[in-house]
């Protein structure tokens, strides 16, 4: 992967919300604008949390049937040293390759202490998850498509290479921002000019909004704020 972001660039990219950082991409016509997030077959379960930030680590699940090994869940250590092979901070995506994704959850209590301990920052799975209340108060976000009482067959059948969830292809190193609207993928050649050119969106979103609501608004004035804007980077609907 390319080289991360210094701590500084790291955190001016983590304080901003995550449709500011997808409107930013945007002006940089990297990727086509309907590529690059999650759709909505997964949500974000913990809201109130801070925006989740960081560098992707992959792998993929079945819950539906046993492992062949036979193995339990809990054995798989393996992938521990593949976690810590990518930098920190780390957000662990999980493939459910199941037909029907979310039988099980790999997911739980546990297995988010296990993860925090290793410098993972949070999770994102088209399956599900469980015990949201003790996840939740660890400050563990999680994205997932939803959840489950059980994690019935749950085992790792890979570590490793491209995954995708809920639309999203993703590779293990991947920048991944997120908050309630979902999962962003940051294109690290980009993320340092991010900043700068959001803040150049917001201040001319912030004069649309003004104009808005000022007390003597008119259609009339609305549009000659933005033609004044016209050759602005504001993202069209």
């Amino acid at each position: 992967m390319n080289n991360p972001l210094n701590s500084e660039q790291f955190e001016a990219l983590r304080q901003m919300d995550t449709c500011t950082v997808a409107n930013a991409i945007e002006t940089f016509n990297f990727r086509l604008r309907n590529e690059g997030f999650t759709d909505a077959r997964i949500r974000c379960l913990f809201p109130r949390l801070p925006a989740l930030l960081g560098y992707a680590v992959t792998v993929r699940i079945r819950c539906s049937s046993p492992p062949p090994d036979g193995h339990h869940y809990l054995d798989r250590t393996d992938w521990w040293d593949f976690i810590q092979s990518i930098p920190a901070p780390r957000v662990v995506v999980i493939e459910d390759v199941d037909d029907a994704p979310g039988t099980g959850s790999l997911l739980g209590e546990v297995h988010a202490n296990i993860l925090r301990a290793l410098g993972c920052v949070g999770t994102v799975t088209n399956g599900t998850v469980r015990d949201a209340p003790a996840v939740e108060a660890l400050g563990f976000p999680l994205f997932a498509g939803g959840l489950t009482v059980s994690h019935a067959y749950a085992h790792i059948v890979s570590i490793g290479g491209e995954v995708k969830v809920a639309g999203l292809k993703i590779q293990p190193g991947d920048l991944l921002h997120g908050n309630a609207h979902g999962i962003l993928s940051v294109p690290i050649d980009l993320a340092r000019d991010i900043p700068a050119a959001a803040a150049q969106i917001i201040a001319k979103e912030r004069r649309l909004i003004t104009a808005c609501r000022a007390g003597d608004f008119s259609p009339e004035k609305l549009r000659a704020t933005l033609r004044e804007m016209s050759e602005s980077t504001l993202p069209r609907p």
